[in-house]
């Protein structure tokens, strides 16, 4: 529980004044940026004093100032503050709309344009989160969204849901494909408990939605990248 305790203890020390300082500048400027800066840097100081290394592979494979979507596997907590601190720019996420109601951090992640989901397999609501995601890549921001849906119990790669392929179809946007390992291991689904340790983050090639014959055929390129930077195990 050591790496869990300073995760925590980091994100009180520094997070509180993180987002007493940033909070009021981006309601009175607009401008989420610094808020969005400093919260990465909160989450990347917590994981080093926690003793977690993250390999990365295939950066530079990341279109440079294009928005894009990026399609990640789910094994853990741990994956979306893993990942988000690598991707250039700014990015939103597709999250769960209850996380959109926890005191401060609830607030902060409206200010920087998260888009909720309903997990309830709501048409109209899967409609509505798509095209908002729509209008921020238009804006230039990029979209991260973990397309299985919900973490994998077991570590392996589950079915994906739709809507992040009806996004790239509609949208035309880049869709570049993220493995992710090794957080499965270093925080179990269902446990609060954090180890030590070492994630691998693979950015693959993106594909391009408009080489793709429909929304079928860009799923099946996406998961095939996403397999392929997985370990044997993992890949469903």
């Amino acid at each position: 529980m050591i790496a869990a305790l300073s995760i925590l203890a980091t994100y009180l020390i520094l997070g509180l004044p993180v987002a007493l300082a940033c909070i009021p500048w981006c309601m009175v400027t607009g401008d989420v940026m610094p808020l969005y800066r400093a919260a990465l840097w909160v989450v990347r100081t917590g994981f080093r004093i926690a003793g977690i290394r993250i390999e990365v592979v295939g950066l530079e494979r990341v279109p440079s100032r294009i928005a894009s979507i990026f399609m990640a596997n789910h094994v853990s907590n741990l994956d979306p503050p893993v990942l988000l601190p690598l991707i250039p720019g700014r990015t939103s996420v597709f999250l769960k709309r209850s996380l959109m109601k926890i005191p401060i951090l609830g607030y902060g992640m409206r200010l920087a344009e998260f888009v909720p989901v309903d997990r309830g397999g709501n048409v109209e609501a899967a409609l509505e989160s798509t095209q908002r995601a729509k209008l921020l890549l238009e804006k230039g921001i990029s979209i991260t969204t973990f397309v299985e849906g919900t973490r994998s119990r077991d570590g392996r790669l589950q079915p994906f849901k739709k809507g992040p392929f009806f996004l790239g179809m509609d949208s035309g946007a880049p869709c570049v494909p993220v493995s992710i390992s090794g957080t499965e291991s270093l925080m179990r689904k269902g446990s609060l408990k954090i180890r030590r340790g070492v994630v691998r983050v693979v950015f693959h090639t993106p594909v391009d939605p408009a080489a793709m014959a429909d929304r079928d055929a860009l799923t099946a390129a996406v998961r095939e990248s996403i397999a392929s930077g997985l370990p044997e195990r993992m890949r469903g």
